[in-house]
Parts: C-alpha cells; sequence; structure tokens
C-alpha cells in the first residue's frame, strides 16, 4: 500500500454523457436509452431544485422492454422496444412497444402502447415500478444524495406523497400499489389481432417554495433556412431546446442556464444568451433585463457578494452547497463581475434592435445603478479594472465565465492569484461604458453621456499598457492580470472576447483573430479555451483546453462585428461539425482533442445539456455561414 495521502470520499458527480433528457423547465426527466430510470446516479424526475423520482421501470410479463430506437424532441421521447416474452416464435418481432413520455412544467405523462402485430391475440402484463425520492438537486449533483422523510396519504385513484412542503402525485388507470416509498403500477391488456391498447401513468410535482416558475411565452423565432442541411437541422433542434428552457420570475421570460444542475436564474448565462438570441427574440431580452433589475443590488454584504447597482449570479430556492470544493453560495448570490456590464450591453443593443425608449427610460435606474457599480465598485484598488476577489471564504474563488478554481493560469501554468482582472471584463466593461453613453444621449443626458465616453477611452489606453505580452515571439492579450498587476500570460480564448467591443484597434483584433484560427487554438470542432501549447493545457479541463461551443459562438459575432468574416467562418465551419455529431444538441463543453485526434468530438462526461447558450451559438454560426 502506498503511502499517498488519499483525497476525503464527498461522493462523485453524477456524469451525463450517456444519458437521455426530456424537459421542460423547470421539470426535467433523466433516464438511460431505454426509457427507463434508476440505473445510473444522474437518473431521475427533477422539478427546481429537488429531485422527486429516483427510479421509473417498466416491465412487460415480468421482462425488460428490449430497445430498438428512440424519437426526441426536447418535450417528448418515445422509446421504441420489442418484448420477446409475449411474441411468437419466428424471427420477425411482431409485438412492439412505444413508450411515450413527455414533460410539462410540474407534470410527467408517461403512455405505454403495446402493437400487436401477430395473428392472435395477446394478454400483456405490465408493471411500471416509481419510486419516490425528495432530495435537494445539490446533494444529488455532489453524489450523495440525501432524501427527506416524506409521507403518504390516498387521493381517490392517485397515491400522493409529501416532505411537509413539496409534494408528488402518482396516478395510473391502472391498478396501485404501495411499499414504502416504492409505488406499483399494474395493467392486463387483451389486445386483439393488428390491434393497440395503452397504457397511462402520470405524475404532479408541486413546489410552492419554488422562486422561479415556467415561462407563460415561450415564443423564439426560426432562423431562416440555410440551404445546409446540418445547419438547419442544428437551428430547428436548438430552438426547440431553448423554447423548453424559458423560465419567469414575475417580469417575463428568460432563459435557465442548463439540464440538470442550472435550471435557475443565472445573470451571466441568461443575459449572455438573450443577447446571442437577439435577431430571434426581443422579448427575452426585455424579460432577463426586467428580471435581473428587478433583483439589482442595494446593499454591501460579502457574505453574498452584493453591492449596490450588482447583478446577480445565481438564484436558487436554498443554499447550494458543493461539499469536497469547500463552496457554499446563499441563494441569492451576486458573486460574479461580468454580469453587470453585460446587463447594460444587453440594454443597449436591445434597444439597437427595437427595445422601445419607453422601456429604457423605465429601465433608466438599473442603468444609472449599474454604471455606478462599474464606477464605485467594480475596481475597489482604484486601478480601473474591474476586478474579483471571494470575501466570505464559501463563494466562488474566479467570478468570470470560467469560474473554476484552477482556470486563471500562467504561461507555466501556475495558478494566479487574487484579486484577478480579467481580460475579457475589461472589454465588456468597455463596451458597456460606451453603450451605456449611448443610451444617456437617447435619454438626453449628453453631460453623463460625455462621461462615460471618456470612461471607456480610459479604459482602452489603460488596458494596451498593461495587458500586451510578448511571448515566444507572439504578441496577445493576457487572460488577465493578477493582485500584484502582473500579466498571466497563457494564451487563452478569453482573447477572442474581445475582439468588436471597440477595446481594441482594428490591427489589434486582426491580430488576436489570426492566432485564434491556429490549430493550437482552433481544434477542428471549434476553439480551445486554452492553447494546447500551454502548460497548464489538458484536453478534459474543464476551462484549460476543452471546447465550450457558447465561447465558439461569442467569439464568432465578435468576429463578424469586427469585419473579420474569414475567421468567422473557419470557427464557424467547425462548430457546425461538432453540432451535427452532437445531433443538434451541443453540450456545456466537450474535449479539446482535435479532429486528427479523434473521428468525433469527445465527451466532458459530466457536460450539461442542453446549455442554453450553447445552443444559442447557432445564431452567429448560421451569420457567419450565410451572409
Amino acid at each position: 500500500m502506498s503511502g499517498a495521502t488519499q483525497p476525503e470520499d464527498h461522493g462523485r458527480q453524477p456524469l451525463l454523457n450517456d444519458a437521455l433528457v426530456v424537459l421542460e423547465a423547470p421539470t426535467q426527466a433523466w433516464s438511460n436509452e431505454a426509457g427507463d430510470l434508476g440505473g445510473a446516479p444522474i437518473h431521475g424526475v427533477f422539478h427546481g431544485d429537488w429531485r422527486y423520482i429516483a427510479g421509473l421501470s417498466l416491465r412487460v410479463a415480468g421482462e425488460p422492454v428490449e430497445p430498438t430506437g428512440t424519437a426526441l424532441t426536447a418535450s417528448r421521447a418515445v422509446f421504441h422496444g420489442i418484448a420477446r416474452a409475449i411474441d411468437d416464435v419466428t424471427p420477425d418481432p411482431r409485438v412492439l412497444i412505444e413508450r411515450e413520455r413527455s414533460v410539462r412544467a410540474g407534470a410527467l405523462t408517461e403512455r405505454i402502447r403495446i402493437r400487436n402485430g401477430r395473428d392472435a391475440a395477446i394478454v400483456a402484463e405490465l408493471e411500471v415500478v416509481v419510486e419516490a425520492s425528495i432530495a435537494q438537486l445539490s446533494t444529488v449533483k455532489a453524489g450523495r444524495p440525501a432524501p427527506v422523510e416524506i409521507g403518504w396519504r390516498a387521493d381517490g385513484d392517485a397515491l400522493e406523497a409529501s416532505d411537509g412542503t413539496r409534494s408528488l402525485e402518482i396516478a395510473a388507470d391502472g391498478a396501485l400499489s404501495r411499499d414504502g416509498d416504492r409505488v406499483t403500477a399494474r395493467w392486463r391488456l387483451e389486445v386483439d389481432a393488428g390491434a393497440t391498447a395503452d397504457a397511462v401513468l402520470s405524475l404532479g410535482l408541486v413546489d410552492p417554495t419554488a422562486v422561479v416558475g415556467p415561462a407563460a411565452d415561450r415564443r423564439i423565432g426560426m432562423l431562416p433556412a440555410s440551404g445546409d442541411a446540418a445547419l438547419d437541422r442544428w437551428s430547428r433542434r436548438a430552438t426547440e431546446d431553448l423554447r423548453a428552457m424559458l423560465l419567469d420570475a414575475g417580469a417575463g421570460p428568460f432563459a435557465a442556464a442548463g439540464a440538470p444542475w442550472f435550471m435557475t436564474l443565472f445573470g451571466r448565462d441568461s443575459l449572455i444568451t438573450a443577447r446571442l438570441l437577439l435577431p430571434l427574440s426581443l422579448e427575452l431580452a426585455e424579460g432577463t433585463l426586467r428580471t435581473l433589475a428587478a433583483r439589482q443590488g442595494t446593499a454591501v454584504d460579502p457574505a453574498t457578494a452584493e453591492e449596490p447597482g450588482k447583478i446577480l449570479h445565481e438564484l436558487r430556492q436554498s443554499t447550494f452547497t458543493m461539499p469536497g470544493e469547500g463552496i457554499e453560495l446563499p441563494p441569492v448570490y451576486y458573486g460574479t463581475v461580468d454580469a453587470t456590464p453585460l446587463w447594460i450591453v444587453l440594454l443597449h443593443e436591445a434597444w439597437g434592435a427595437g427595445l422601445p425608449l419607453a422601456t429604457v427610460r423605465e429601465l433608466r435606474p438599473a442603468l444609472e445603478a449599474a454604471l455606478g457599480w462599474l464606477r464605485d465598485h467594480g475596481s475597489p484598488d482604484g486601478s480601473g479594472f474591474l476586478r474579483y476577489i471571494d470575501r466570505s471564504g464559501t463563494g466562488l474563488a474566479n467570478q468570470g465565465w470560467k469560474d473554476s478554481g484552477d482556470s486563471v493560469r500562467f504561461r507555466d501554468g501556475r495558478i494566479a492569484e487574487g484579486p484577478i482582472a480579467l481580460c475579457e471584463v475589461q472589454a465588456q466593461a468597455c463596451q458597456a461604458a460606451a453603450g451605456g453613453a449611448a443610451l444617456l444621449d437617447a435619454l438626453g443626458d449628453a453631460e453623463g453621456a460625455i462621461e462615460w465616453r471618456a470612461w471607456a477611452e480610459r479604459m482602452r489606453e489603460r488596458f494596451r499598457a498593461a495587458f500586451w505580452v510578448d511571448r515566444g515571439g507572439e504578441r496577445y492579450p493576457a487572460i488577465a492580470l493578477d493582485g500584484a498587476g502582473e500579466p498571466v500570460d497563457a494564451k487563452t480564448s478569453n482573447m477572442g472576447q474581445l475582439l468588436g467591443t471597440t477595446l481594441l484597434t482594428e490591427e489589434e483584433e486582426a491580430q488576436v483573430a489570426r492566432l485564434l484560427v491556429v490549430p493550437r487554438f482552433a481544434s477542428g470542432w471549434g476553439l480551445r479555451t486554452m492553447a494546447s501549447d500551454e502548460g497548464g493545457y489538458w484536453p478534459l479541463s474543464y476551462h484549460c483546453g476543452s471546447v465550450w461551443p457558447h465561447d465558439t459562438g461569442i467569439v464568432i459575432e465578435g468576429m463578424l462585428r469586427a469585419g473579420l468574416g474569414a475567421e468567422a467562418r473557419t470557427l464557424a465551419a467547425q462548430l457546425l461539425r461538432t453540432a451535427d455529431a452532437f445531433g443538434g444538441r451541443l453540450p456545456e463543453l466537450f474535449a479539446g482533442f482535435s479532429a486528427e485526434e479523434a473521428s468525433t468530438p469527445v465527451a466532458y462526461p459530466a457536460s450539461c445539456r442542453p446549455q442554453a447558450w450553447s445552443a444559442a451559438a447557432v445564431v452567429p454560426v448560421h451569420r457567419a455561414l450565410t451572409d
């Protein structure tokens, strides 16, 4: 036995790459490819921040159905299979099972159809077993589900389980029985030759403490047909997923970040998704802006990272704990450095896309508060650069979009120490100041507009002096400045998010774009988060070598703004190839292996999907390949 220190066992986060999900926010069902739930840690029926069902399995004549294929949309799946226990002895399957699962917000319906292709009638004994288990989402994510105690009562032909707050109703058109927290529905179906027969089970999920609910309006426009079959398939699937992920917290629709762990409001994710989708939905932009403005910070609170004018990071029903990482996030958490400038950017771009000036005027107090945060709180050291550091001791160590603890590294792989000033956050702040000035001009505040144009120009000058580095014969912007003001000199995709923001000159933008399309960055499947020749690179690192589709999409969008169409098309073609390989449902991220190393993109096994901003990346890709 070695003397190596063994890590403390905090459970293992469930892997997702082999599971199938059907969803309509805030409800989702995860199963295997045959439709059964319970064989993997991720399996279950979730509603909001809780899992209600840990298992749901079908047996016909006491045997599992043998799967033959699945037809899938965002909110509906039909699992096709055969039941040989009640079939004849010929080689051709004559008894088919169609198991249709549909999910609506707060509800799941399971319809099992027996199709008898035999020449004689059959009797099908069906059994569906439901394992009730109400457990907080964070405990499932940690790999240590902690079910709460539940009580049961009969309600007519249904059974209801409750923990005293949340409730689960199980109903069936067959006979229901219960053994502890396991409920069994049984049917005996007589099916004539050439006929069909159905059995139906339904679940109802209720949580009166939910902080977000389903969007009443799930409209998102469609991209025009491109003539490219793969691009059009991706467009249809992405739009369908995005519609299924829309939520409302009382101020209009916004996109949940992603399934399964982030089916709620995330400032950064929801803003970026709404911005990418502006050509398809102005209503989504307005709903996102209003929802976040209603929860804008008003006080200084180190425990939640709240500050006056700051836009929140995450909204939950209760404290969200990540065992083993030392992270414990309060229900309303403001630990993000970029959501506030991104809110201003979205407001400006939505106005440019047709948001009425009257709506901008209504949001003016939130605009002025957000601009005030850039000036008064975003740069606590007085350097003029937006910086972050976790002051609570239990929050996120990194508070940009690359929010894992090891994401900000030097070229030799060393992890930078804070307070951190990320390069793309300075670009977002510059863009926000310029956009805010245009909005103030439109609102009749010429003096305020002058102030913020000058602020943006000073940011450009500061950035040029502090962030650019020369390493190994290459000149490029560092990912960040560390707490001592030193450039963190790894080459990362962050520099791509400077494009089209007004931070760089045309020559600087062209220089960055040329670097991003070389094979060290452009993997053949999309843009790596870190160049493959850096000391911290690893293809399965969450933020230091993987490919994030939304990141590639934002860079493509910036390239188009900067007039760099050839480079945009290079990355767009790669991401389209990847989207087709994933059946049009791009995951949160995937491995950074090159197209030469792997003939298909390699999954990052814990990657969420669908992910709103990954789906929204189809919009800049479509523009790059069709304009």
